[in-house]
């Protein structure tokens, strides 16, 4: 009775495998990291999505005994490439995580050799994997019209927060780490634009919509509702501040609240994200005749090729309006 009482106490104090402890990051990789803010304004999501990369690459190369990452040769990240691709489903979200960790890796060896740890860039001969065309996923306006009722709909101080939540987001086609961090401040004068700092630290003036300032005006007098006693001093400085340790709604949380307003709009709230809505700012907007250089303004992208995906997403819609609706495609169907 004993043994097994002691037995059950043993089981009880492991109720299961224990975790194994993340890998630690190689030595230079803080070092690195550190650069990537102090002289290039890297934000923190930018910051961990480095330090995941380079990790991950690490614990390959100690798994397959090969040198360390930052002993290193082009061969051995050659195969850690290859196995990269090869474990993963070959579309092209696929190729743009095999991309993203090798442009970790050239700017990781590059640092080293900068810093005089390495004489040579065993990344600097790899090839970047091909990618695919992803169209960005998009709702209907009919579908964000939808969303828009039922947060208006909504009242109380949650409610009015979501609904002026996502009326900015739509009305600027922010990224959603902009969105949720967004100071007081932001607000111009007059209130009929944002002044945002996005990637890089870079200032960029977005025009707000008449419906986008009225939902504004009725949240703002909710502000101290959401702010906690005692810590008002951090939380002030937000536009919409949160009782979270962070003093701000976090991404995912508003994620989940758009979710929640998807199922209550009717729609499936899989196919709904923050990202999704500033994907439709962008289509929507030339889907009515605005220009390219102004949409990529508003977004913040470095590069106008990066904004060029949203044409092709008019493209193909106006390709399946003409298929589905010209008479004479219509006859060719019934043709065939």
């Amino acid at each position: 009775m004993a043994g097994a009482a002691a037995t059950a106490g043993a089981a009880k104090a492991r109720p299961g495998r224990p975790r194994k402890a993340p890998a630690p990051p190689p030595p230079w990789v803080d070092a690195f990291l550190d650069m990537m803010v102090a002289e290039r304004a890297a934000s923190p999501n930018t910051r961990d999505a480095y330090r995941r990369d380079l990790t991950d690459v690490a614990s390959f190369l100690t798994q397959a005994k090969r040198p360390g990452l930052d002993q290193a040769s082009s061969d051995d990240l050659r195969a850690y490439l290859e196995h990269l691709a090869a474990t993963r489903i070959k579309d092209a979200s696929a190729a743009k995580t095999v991309a993203r960790r090798l442009s970790a890796l050239r700017q990781y060896y590059k640092f080293l050799v900068s810093e005089g740890h390495r004489a040579e860039d065993p990344a600097s001969v790899l090839d970047t994997p091909k990618q695919g065309r992803s169209l960005p996923k998009i709702l209907s306006e009919g579908d964000v019209a939808a969303m828009l009722t039922a947060a208006a709909a909504l009242g109380a101080p949650e409610g009015r927060r979501l609904n002026a939540l996502l009326e900015v987001l739509y009305a600027t086609g922010l990224r959603v780490s902009e969105l949720v961090g967004l100071p007081m401040n932001a607000l111009t004068r007059d209130a009929r634009a944002l002044i945002v700092r996005g990637k890089g630290g870079k200032e960029r003036l977005v025009p707000l919509s008449a419906p986008a300032r009225d939902a504004i005006a009725a949240y703002l007098p909710d502000r101290p509702y959401f702010m906690t006693k005692g810590r008002e001093g951090k939380q002030q400085a937000y536009l919409f501040p949160s009782r979270a340790t962070a003093g701000i709604l976090t991404r995912q949380r508003f994620g989940q609240l758009l979710k929640e307003l998807a199922i209550r709009a009717g729609l499936d709230p899989a196919k709904v994200s923050p990202h999704v809505l500033r994907h439709c700012f962008a289509t929507h907007l030339l889907d009515h005749g605005a220009d390219l250089r102004s949409v990529q303004k508003m977004l913040g992208h470095a590069d106008i090729g990066t904004t060029q995906i949203y044409t092709h997403v008019v493209g193909e819609r106006l390709k399946q309006a003409v298929e589905q609706h010209h008479p004479l495609s219509a006859k060719r169907k019934a043709k065939a």
